[in-house]
């Protein structure tokens, strides 16, 4: 599980240069695609659950749309995880920083 809370990744896009990625990645930018790709997704799911659990706390069993009304405290979670860093971002980070674990297991066999 990652710890994106403390994450220091860039909240906004920034230009990477791909040579110093793919170089982390024994030189094969595809893998090194799908292996950002992968854990983009791990993340963004951890990311999810969390949220999707917190929000919970607030649901209500009516399903009536005349009584709708804004909690300010599910605002105020919402708003957290929309200040977090994208997913992308931390999965970068964690390669530039050498925190993503990675093996072949076709290599593994052999």
């Amino acid at each position: 599980m990652s710890n994106y809370k403390s994450s220091t990744a860039a909240k906004t896009t920034i230009t990477r240069n791909t040579n110093e990625l793919y170089e982390k990645v024994e030189g094969n930018l595809f893998e090194t695609v799908v292996l950002l790709n992968k854990r983009t997704f791990q993340i963004a799911r951890e990311m999810k659950e969390e949220l999707s659990q917190k929000l919970e706390e607030f649901g209500s069993n009516q399903d009536n749309l005349e009584e709708v009304f804004e909690n300010r405290e599910q605002i105020e979670i919402s708003r957290h995880y929309e200040r977090l860093p994208k997913a992308h971002s931390i999965a970068i980070q964690e390669l530039e920083e050498g925190k993503i674990f990675y093996r072949y297991p076709e290599q593994e066999e052999n």
